[in-house]
């Protein structure tokens, strides 16, 4: 099969404050930007990238798609991004489900 992830969509009602918080999540840095979103790339081209997208529509109910970030170290990572504006939905083992803050959620998964 010849098909790949490429981008991955977050929907977001802010976009300097979304950019900056997906940014300080992931390290990754500003390839391009327009009115309607930012595109953020793994500075080591190695991840897929991320399309942080305005839309004007809140966000309403669980996300559907969601992200798994995995990490070495899931407390201090859950903790880092915490701090950063994420909420924490709920936690399991092995992994935590966290909200960035407009509300999309994703998962801090034990590496």
């Amino acid at each position: 099969m010849s098909i790949r992830i490429g981008n991955v969509g977050i929907d977001t009602n802010d976009l300097p404050r979304a950019t900056a918080f997906w940014q300080a999540v992931t390290g990754y840095q500003l390839a391009s930007s327009d009115a309607s979103g930012n595109y953020l790339e793994d500075p080591a081209k190695a991840g897929v990238g991320l399309w942080v997208q305005l839309v004007p529509e809140p966000a309403t109910g669980k996300n559907r798609l969601h992200l798994d970030l995995f990490a070495a170290d899931r407390a201090a990572e859950v903790a880092r991004i915490r701090g950063l504006g994420a909420t924490e939905v709920r936690a399991f083992d092995g992994w935590t489900v966290l909200a960035d803050p407009d509300g999309n959620q994703f998962c801090v998964v034990a590496a």
